[in-house]
């Protein structure tokens, strides 16, 4: 028994790679989140797009609470230790009627981390359901061996290369259904995907990126992570300033450089650079 989970969702965990769902905060929490991310969208001239879609925790206090909120802390340190990084925010928002989807992929074949520890927890500000276009996870492929990746480039995918793996069975496939304010948790290296939204609503969720501090980044010699429990004891990355509150002018700075490192780490493989000492 864990400081969140229960024995069997721990073994469930790391046999088929996934557990869901945890309570991360509130609905009355979560639904406030959105409104203030939509009250920004609304500011900026509309939905939130390039840089700003990762790292957020960077640039709204909101986020930057989230990414420490002791329910996900508990049930990630059940899984990875006590002490514990943020590696990455990223948004993935379908908007209503959008044909966007996600296709079959690895995490873990993109982002230069050598750890197998990696955890995504991932949070719905909006309910995650077949109808809108829930994550789907191949249960026990994070045990496997890596699987191979074709780039499609195809106009609806929502990554950016739109790398996919052929040939998954469908129907193997589970779908991870997470009302707002719930979250799901999954494995670095489990294959998943998510189908189109035809709905009516958005389909709001974050991916938050836990790591432990022995994880190393092997595409550059440079990369930041947050710290939200315990200690950075093996010094690896950088740790990033936390915002006193929204467009923190520090953190901004620190922003704009690192999702500048964080591109050339994921996309075009020039990350070993002396870009900041």
């Amino acid at each position: 028994m864990g400081k969140a989970l229960s024995k069997e969702a721990i073994e469930q965990f790391h046999n088929e790679g996934y557990h869901l769902p945890i309570k991360a905060v509130s609905k009355e929490a979560a639904v406030e989140m959105r409104r203030q991310l939509e009250v920004y969208e609304t500011s900026a001239g509309g939905v939130l797009h390039g840089a700003r879609r990762y790292k957020s925790h960077l640039l709204f206090k909101w986020l930057s609470d989230l990414i420490r909120a002791p329910a996900i802390l508990d049930a990630v340190e059940d899984l990875i230790g006590p002490d514990i990084l943020v590696w990455s925010t990223d948004w993935w928002i379908k908007e209503a009627r959008s044909p966007q989807f996600v296709s079959w992929h690895q995490d873990s074949q993109y982002w230069g981390l050598d750890t197998s520890k990696l955890v995504t927890v991932w949070v719905a500000l909006s309910p995650s359901t077949q109808d809108t276009g829930c994550m789907r996870v191949l249960p026990g492929s994070h045990k496997g061996p890596d699987l191979e990746h074709v780039e499609t480039y195809h106009d609806d995918n929502m990554l950016t290369r739109g790398q996919a793996i052929m040939g998954i069975d469908e129907t193997q496939a589970v779908n991870l259904e997470v009302d707002t304010g719930q979250a799901a948790i999954f494995a670095f290296r489990i294959a998943h995907a998510s189908h189109a939204n035809p709905s009516a609503d958005r389909r709001i969720g974050l991916a938050i990126r836990y790591i432990p501090p022995d994880a190393r980044q092997v595409r550059s010699d440079h990369d930041s992570v947050a710290l939200v429990r315990g200690n950075n004891t093996h010094g690896f990355f950088e740790v990033e300033p936390e915002p006193k509150h929204d467009f923190d002018p520090v953190a901004v700075a620190f922003h704009e450089t690192a999702v500048e490192e964080r591109r050339k780490i994921l996309y075009d493989g020039t990350g070993l650079s002396t870009h900041r000492t």
